[in-house]
């Protein structure tokens, strides 16, 4: 109330009264009136100046002497009353996050009341309501807006660690810089000091320099490197870039499959000043062309001959092109400009140090470092820019949501393999990042991973991390059905019962539950099964980068290596939300990372909207396309993601659709394609892909494929059907051993056998208006090589209609 720009006048007033009650004690009643008139002479929250506002306050004493004598003890003196406090003032808030609204603040405990006391005096205070009087208040007039401080930034000591001046929380130019969005929360990781990838990389050089970095495989030998060559590597990499002629904030083009080299360009094309451009190694000449153009490469490193053709045949297209790098083979044509690795990184060793010094200390944490060009499935593929800060911020967020499961600065090593494409978010956080900080072997896979060889990889590596897209534990659960169709009798019993209870304990995990008695004997049956398939040491198996269905999450309950599923953008620097175990719920992408803040916008009735989120993992921008940057992240600094989600109570984030994805039909329902291609999966165990498809039509349709062999050479479909197709086929009345058998002559009895699947899909159907109405079994399944699949394995919808445009016309012709 009162404080220095008012005036104060208090007053005090005590009488004493002495009296008898009814049982003849002695009563003596002290009361103390104050008086406080206070003058504002600056208004404040609505008062105008001159308003007078007086307080009295009251307070009684009262001394019972019992029984009359002369032992009684004396009155005590009144203690002076204590002011109310005032009023605090709420601290500003920060920047960002936005807070989370308050808890309402509990009753008070009420204090019991004294038991009565024999032969003593007894003091007893009694309150007053205090009586207040007013001067009728002015209008209330509107307070003029306040600027809320700025966080102070908190200061890092490391290499390149200063921040770049900025003036936005975005940026489209290259060598731009942005406003990072420190909480101002002491000790949170939301405002840890920001940090430089070098600096990043040089705390882990001190940690963990003898350790093996990673392991390749190279004419049947194994070769590894320590983290302190991997260094060594780096440098000579960056050096050679800058004597080839890289410019600060120009690109470092990299097309090729995972190996050390790989990274090395990535790390180095950074360390020289320049920004690491993975590009998609699925990508024709003219794609490649326009990423290499958008980010204006001064370098382009290739896998092979296949890679550099790619970059030859557009070479004249790109003017800032200086030079080729190839670090694989052989170089077929022997040019100016283009060099082989031995013959590039000879190039970086001849080089001291002075220039890379320099390009270096230029860095900042808050400035772009790498560019992700997201798969284009829906138009050009857009360059996002990710800064040193970004990076960074989203792996320490992996390392607190895993704490203390994951081994970091102990002498237990992790383990990871890395075969996913490094030109996807997810791939670098888990092949580049994340082993880096917690000092982990990365095991590189064959260029033929995704076609096969995985399983090889697996078993020998053994990893103790293992991240896949659906489509990976898609194929292993096909493979591992296809062995089972084979195993009868009393094994085939043991089998099923084992899954039966592994299913049961790892549900009942979900939910806080006790395992089933037989669980310890089902883990131990099932762990031949982990060992067979190389994660017999996996703590954590990720499912990342599309939906997953929840039949096959159920199976690898059933196997007892259940998938933890990861959700993340490019825009995010990889993960949002993440299970862990015991810590998931089935179906759901987890809980919220630590660095992260979440909204859900514009929520219907069940509570599903889109989900937006901020903090210091989103993206610096989109490189030269600022109506894209705007149409992403609003005012508030909220990045709008396109999926609609909910939260349950207990923070668990579930996916219900996909903005750009959501069918609206001729009636406008809106109607999420992925639940009811899952159902339909799920009935027709013998389907490898089930489109659903019904945009602007008068009902769905949708399209199947069956579940086939996969040529390792070429990446295509094969015509033989995989095993578990073939024995699921078996037991409802039909052989057949090729995809054409079924497609070319149908069979009444198959026929009749999807229809009934696709039925009982229907029943589960939200409304009439998402239930599948025909179909339609194609003779090949849908494959990255084909078209019909991203790098992520993704299913590329807009792609898969103009493909099969007649066979989708004739369901809604007549």
């Amino acid at each position: 109330m009162a404080d220095e720009n008012n005036v104060v006048s208090t007053t005090s007033e005590i009488s004493t009264e002495q009296t008898v009650d009814e049982s003849g004690n002695a009563v003596t009643v002290t009361t103390e009136v104050i008086t406080e008139t206070i003058v504002v002479t600056e208004g404040a929250e609505g008062q105008a100046a001159g308003t007078e506002e007086t307080v009295t306050t009251s307070t009684e004493e009262v001394v019972i002497k019992v029984g009359g004598g002369d032992n009684s003890t004396p009155a005590a003196e009144p203690e002076p009353e204590t002011p109310a406090p005032e009023p605090e003032t709420p601290a500003p808030e920060p920047e960002t996050p936005a807070p989370k609204p308050e808890t309402p603040a509990p009753e008070a405990e009420k204090t019991p009341e004294p038991e009565p006391v024999a032969s003593e005096d007894v003091k007893v205070e009694v309150p007053v309501e205090p009586e207040v009087s007013k001067e009728p208040e002015p209008e209330p007039q509107e307070e003029p807006k306040k600027e809320e401080p700025a966080v102070v930034a908190p200061k890092a000591n490391g290499i390149a660690c200063t921040l770049a001046d900025a003036e936005d929380y975005y940026t489209t130019k290259r060598d731009g810089s942005y406003k990072i969005q420190f909480s101002g929360r002491e000790g949170h990781i939301t405002n840890r000091p920001a940090i430089s990838v070098e600096e990043f990389m040089d705390q882990a050089v001190k940690s963990y320099g003898t350790r093996v970095a990673m392991k390749v495989e190279r004419d049947g030998k194994w070769i590894s490197w320590t983290y302190k060559e991997y260094f060594e590597e780096i440098k000579t990499a960056a050096k050679g870039f800058i004597k080839l002629g890289l410019e600060p904030y120009n690109g470092v083009g990299i097309i090729g499959f995972n190996s050390p080299e790989w990274l090395f360009s990535d790390l180095g094309a950074i360390y020289a000043g320049g920004l690491a451009t993975g590009v998609y190694t699925t990508n024709n000449p003219e794609a490649c062309q326009y990423v290499c153009s958008d980010a204006n490469c001064n370098i382009v490193v290739v896998e092979n001959d296949v890679q550099l053709q790619k970059i030859l045949q557009v070479w004249d297209q790109l003017p800032a092109l200086k030079a080729v790098v190839q670090y694989l083979g052989e170089v077929s044509e022997k040019r100016d400009n283009i060099y082989s690795w031995n013959e590039f990184m000879e190039i970086g060793r001849k080089e001291n140090e002075d220039e890379l010094n320099k390009r270096i200390n230029m860095q900042s944490p808050n400035r772009c470092c790498t560019l992700i060009y997201t798969s284009g499935t829906t138009g050009n593929p857009k360059g996002v820019m990710m800064s040193h800060d970004n990076i960074i911020i989203a792996t320490e967020g992996v390392i607190e949501q895993l704490h203390p499961a994951i081994n970091v600065n102990s002498n237990v090593q992790e383990t990871c393999i890395s075969y996913l494409p490094l030109s996807h978010i997810a791939a670098q956080m888990t092949d580049v990042w994340i082993p880096i900080r917690a000092g982990a072997v990365v095991w590189f896979a064959k260029p033929d991973a995704l076609k096969g060889s995985l399983s090889t990889t697996l078993q020998q590596a053994r990893p103790t991390l293992f991240v896949g897209v659906p489509r990976v534990y898609e194929k292993i659960e096909e493979k591992i059905k296809g062995i089972g169709a084979n195993v009868k009798g009393v094994k085939r019993k043991l089998a099923d019962w084992a899954k039966g209870v592994s299913l049961t304990a790892n549900t009942n995990k979900e939910r806080g539950a006790s395992t089933p008695f037989g669980y310890s004997v089902a883990s131990m049956f099932l762990k031949k099964v982990s060992k067979a398939l190389g994660l017999d040491r996996a703590k954590f198996i990720w499912t990342a980068a599309a939906p997953i269905s929840k039949s096959t999450l159920q199976y690898f309950q059933s196997i007892n290596l259940p998938l933890n599923e990861i959700y993340g953008m490019s825009e995010t620097a990889g993960a949002l939300t993440m299970g862990v175990p015991g810590k998931c719920r089935i179906t759901s992408i987890g809980t919220i990372m630590p660095e992260a803040e979440y909204k859900i916008a514009n929520p219907d009735e069940d509570g599903s909207g889109e989900l937006c989120f901020r903090g210091r993992m989103n993206f610096m921008g989109y490189l030269n396309n600022l109506e894209k940057v705007k149409e992403t992240i609003d005012e508030e600094n909220w990045l709008h993601t396109g999926d609609v989600g909910k939260i349950d109570k207990d923070g668990f984030f579930y996916i219900t659709g996909r903005i750009k994805e959501l069918i609206i039909t001729a009636g406008g329902e809106n109607i999420a394609p992925v639940p009811i291609e899952d159902e339909i999966k799920t009935e027709l165990p013998f389907i490898g892909t089930a489109m659903v498809i019904g945009d602007k039509k008068k009902f769905l349709s949708c399209l199947l494929t069956c579940q086939v062999e996969i040529d390792l050479d070429t990446g295509l479909a094969k015509d033989n059907l995989q095993a578990s197709a073939v024995h699921y086929l078996k037991s409802i009345g039909v052989e057949a051993t090729k995809a054409e058998d079924l497609t070319t002559d149908m069979p009444e009895v198959l026929k009749t056998a999807i229809q009934t699947g696709i039925n009982n899909a229907n029943k589960k159907a939200v409304s009439n208006a998402a239930r599948v109405q025909k179909w339609k079994l194609l003779p090949i399944e849908f494959t990255t090589a084909g078209g019909e699949l991203g790098p992520t394995q993704k299913l590329r919808r807009p792609h898969v209609m103009k493909m099969y445009k007649e066979t989708i016309d004739a369901f809604y012709s007549g």
